[in-house]
């Protein structure tokens, strides 16, 4: 069995990656598969399961090469990035349940086009097969029948909602969903159409549930991930209708250097949130001036975890002991 993870790959190789890898020069062919059946293949795998749930978390988009247009998972820079991942975002899910997190070939940030289906892009489907074998080597290996939650935020809610989509539709699985916390892109009104399985949350403490959002200003456009048809949640009220939150509901936006995971300050209080129906994004105006990289004005994507931290903490709390309870 523990051959199948490196099998897998091997066939995928043969039948679709070649194709890629032909249309770069030699210096840019794929990077190494994954082998999930190998520590070095995972982010965070726990020794110790001392909590009742897990969480298999999907870190963001980080690489930015071109030569491959997929990330080296064994590449020392990129690995440290993701740890500090670990704390900056994966944070807010660890203190109340077991960490598991992959790595994988996440596509480049140059090679995705806002305007198709990311699923879709042929280099991101690397990464997203990669996810699609770590998670069937979770549930194999390392799961043991315990309730979890799926978490990510960019590219990695992409690839867990694929994974939401493709696989879902089996009852144990949606029986063992805690909730999936799909934040920094879009999950449609026509996704819950198509797959439906694929329920959105409507309060703080519904379970088998997503949850999502994205995070802009006031009258902020060209967001690549808000897509026509996105649901939203509010962090602050956990409900789905345009009332305001007042920042007074802020339990605390919490800032890291997020490739460090070190902490660079707490703010209570910090900043409110309300939903806008007719574009479907999270509408705030923080206090501070935001670097935003290089998202459009008023696209506040780096912030989704940041600005509404401890709210995202104690959530993840009550769904557990409300999936637990019932």
């Amino acid at each position: 069995m523990r051959s199948l993870p490196i099998l897998v790959c091997l066939i995928g190789v043969l039948l679709g990656t070649t194709a890629i890898a032909s249309q770069q020069s030699p210096s840019c062919e794929i990077p190494a598969c994954p082998d999930y059946s190998k520590e070095i293949c995972w982010a965070s795998k726990p020794d110790k399961l001392d909590k009742p749930v897990d969480v298999f978390y999907v870190y963001p988009t980080i690489y930015q090469g071109t030569c491959p247009n997929n990330m080296n998972i064994f590449n020392e820079a990129r690995r440290s990035d993701v740890q500090g991942l670990l704390k900056s975002q994966a944070g807010v899910y660890s203190p109340s349940a077991n960490l598991f997190a992959p790595y994988y070939r996440q596509v480049s940030i140059t090679c995705l086009n806002p305007d198709e289906d990311m699923t879709q892009n042929r280099y991101l489907r690397i990464g997203a097969d990669d996810v699609q074998r770590a998670f069937n080597y979770y549930l194999t290996f390392l799961n043991k029948g315990r309730p979890f939650i799926l978490a990510a935020h960019s590219q990695g809610s992409v690839v867990l909602l694929d994974l939401l989509r493709s696989r879902f539709y089996d009852k144990k699985l949606q029986k063992q969903l805690v909730a999936a916390y799909l934040i920094g892109y879009s999950v449609t009104d026509k996704d819950l159409k198509k797959y439906s399985w694929i329920k959105a949350a409507k309060k703080a403490d519904d379970t088998g549930v997503v949850i999502s959002w994205n995070t802009q200003a006031p009258g902020a456009t060209g967001s690549p991930v808000l897509m026509p048809g996105a649901i939203c949640i509010n962090p602050l009220t956990w409900t789905t209708d345009e009332t305001p939150a007042d920042k007074s509901l802020n339990l605390g936006a919490v800032f890291f250097d997020d490739f460090k995971g070190t902490l660079k300050r707490e703010v209570p209080h910090y900043t409110g949130a309300r939903i806008d129906k007719e574009t479907g994004a999270l509408v705030t105006t923080p206090p501070d001036k935001m670097e935003i990289g290089h998202f459009p004005k008023g696209v506040l994507h780096k912030f989704d975890y940041a600005f509404w931290y401890r709210n995202l903490e104690k959530n993840v709390r009550d769904r557990i002991e409300a999936y637990l309870n019932n």
